[in-house]
Formats: C-alpha cells, structure tokens, sequence
C-alpha cells in the first residue's frame, strides 16, 4: 500500500481507501511493511494530521496497528534507481522482497516499470475488486 493510500484514508472514511485500510486485518489479503515505508507512512500522516483534526497519538495507534497487523519484510537489495521516485522505488522492492502481486497507489505511472518484477499496480478499487470487495 503506497503512502498516498493511507493519506487518503486519513483524510476521508468514505472511498476505497479507507475500506482498504480497515479490511487489513480481515484475511483477504496481507499488508507488506518495511521499517522505511513506515517511517514514510509516519511522517506524511503527521503533516496531514494537525490540519484534519487527528490527534499525533491517533497516528501513532494507527501505524503501531499496521505495525502489528502487517507482514514486515526486510529488504536486502536495492536496484535504484527504477522508478522516477525513490520512494516509490522503495515501496516497488518491498513489495518484490514479499512476494507481493500488488502495490495499491493513485499514482499508477509513476510506477512504470513495477511489471517487469511481476508486481500489478492497482487503484485501491480495482484491488477491493481483486479480492472480491466491493470500493
């Protein structure tokens, strides 16, 4: 799950993202993290926080659940750069580190290239519709 998901799900408990968020402890699907796409996920959360009205600690009981809940993968390679961002480089080889067949994102191009390690690059939608949720 790229950043701007989260973002997304933060922002609004209406949409795709948010019912992506709160089915990642349902067993339809696992959530991959890494120490650095948490530290990621943490410091964008915290810019949105104060002016959507979450608490610092909200955030906090919020990525320590993802901490919990998700798969932590280490990463022992870096093939950067890939992509045109190197935060999505980052987030492109966790999901190859895991195994993963998807990496949920609004920004489906700047993931150009994820196909060549097998890895789909979906909208929260279409991975709702993927594992036979409805957005």
């Amino acid at each position: 799950m790229d950043t701007n998901v989260l973002v997304s799900a933060l922002r609004s408990q209406r949409g795709a993202s948010f019912r992506l968020l709160s089915l990642v402890d349902g067993g339809g699907f696992q959530l991959c993290v890494s120490v650095p796409l948490i530290l990621e996920y943490e410091a964008a959360a915290k810019r949105l926080c104060r002016p959507r009205g979450l608490s610092r600690a909200t955030v906090d009981t919020i990525l320590d659940y993802l901490c919990r809940v998700g798969v932590n993968q280490r990463v022992y390679y870096l093939w950067r750069p890939i992509l045109r961002d190197p935060g999505d480089d980052m987030v492109l080889e966790l999901a190859v580190a895991a195994g993963a067949k998807y990496i949920a994102t609004y920004n489906k191009a700047d993931f150009a290239g994820s196909d060549r390690f097998a890895v789909r690059v979906v909208t929260p939608a279409q991975f709702l519709r993927s594992i036979g949720e409805r957005p």
